[in-house]
């Protein structure tokens, strides 16, 4: 097991792993693999369940630090989630999901992982939860809506610190399924810079998921 560049990320062959927190020694979240070496536990994080995985593994260069605060944007079951709550174990994971059934799940995450706080909500409506979410060092995006870049920017001019990160899953198949997907991330980026942030990586996740690039940017 040999550390990556990115902190908090380890690497055997040709699979990524997190470190599992020390309060869910054994547990697992989607039946992942846990591998044990030198008295710690890791557990394998899988780039066909998780789009942050498939872009570190194409080679996108990232920097999520251990006390950083992340809020996180389209939630899911909290497959990603759990990874980003091992990798900024001292930070907290402010995980919105706006479907009730999603959110059994994450709840059920929350209450064995200190560090994840689920949020039941509308990323559409950043004021909306306001009264839960602190002003974070990153935001991360993976919401399957036409309007997804939109939802992006309000939510980083709300949440995000000066000098802060944000990585937006692109699914240009939900933008509009007419137009090629690679004019889309070009139109996609100059909206990103056009609301003055700026573009630090661009990383497709094929063969993991088709016609999805990951868009890292900073504040």
């Amino acid at each position: 097991m040999k550390a990556t560049d990115i902190a908090g990320v380890y690497k055997e062959k040709n699979r990524i792993f997190t470190e599992n927190l020390p309060c869910c020694k054994g547990l697992t979240v989607y039946n992942e693999k846990i591998v044990h070496y030198k008295n710690r536990e890791f557990r394998s994080w899988n780039p066909y369940k998780s789009k942050l995985a498939a872009a570190i593994l194409n080679g996108l260069e990232i920097e999520l630090k251990r006390d950083f605060d992340v809020l996180y944007l389209g939630a899911a079951t909290g497959t990603t989630v759990s990874h980003i709550s091992d990798i900024c174990r001292d930070g907290m994971v402010f995980a919105v999901e706006s479907s009730p059934v999603s959110m059994k799940k994450l709840v059920e995450l929350g209450e064995y992982r200190d560090n994840v706080i689920p949020v039941l909500a509308d990323a559409n409506h950043p004021d909306r939860y306001n009264v839960v979410v602190p002003q974070v060092d990153f935001v991360y995006q993976d919401v399957s809506q036409r309007n997804q870049v939109e939802i992006f920017v309000s939510n980083i001019s709300s949440y995000l610190k000066k000098n802060g990160f944000g990585l937006l899953m692109v699914k240009a198949r939900s933008i509009d399924v007419s137009i090629e997907p690679r004019e889309i991330y070009g139109v996609v980026c100059s909206q990103l810079e056009k609301k003055d942030l700026r573009i630090l990586n661009v990383v497709e996740l094929e063969p993991y998921e088709k016609d999805h690039v990951a868009v890292l940017v900073s504040g």
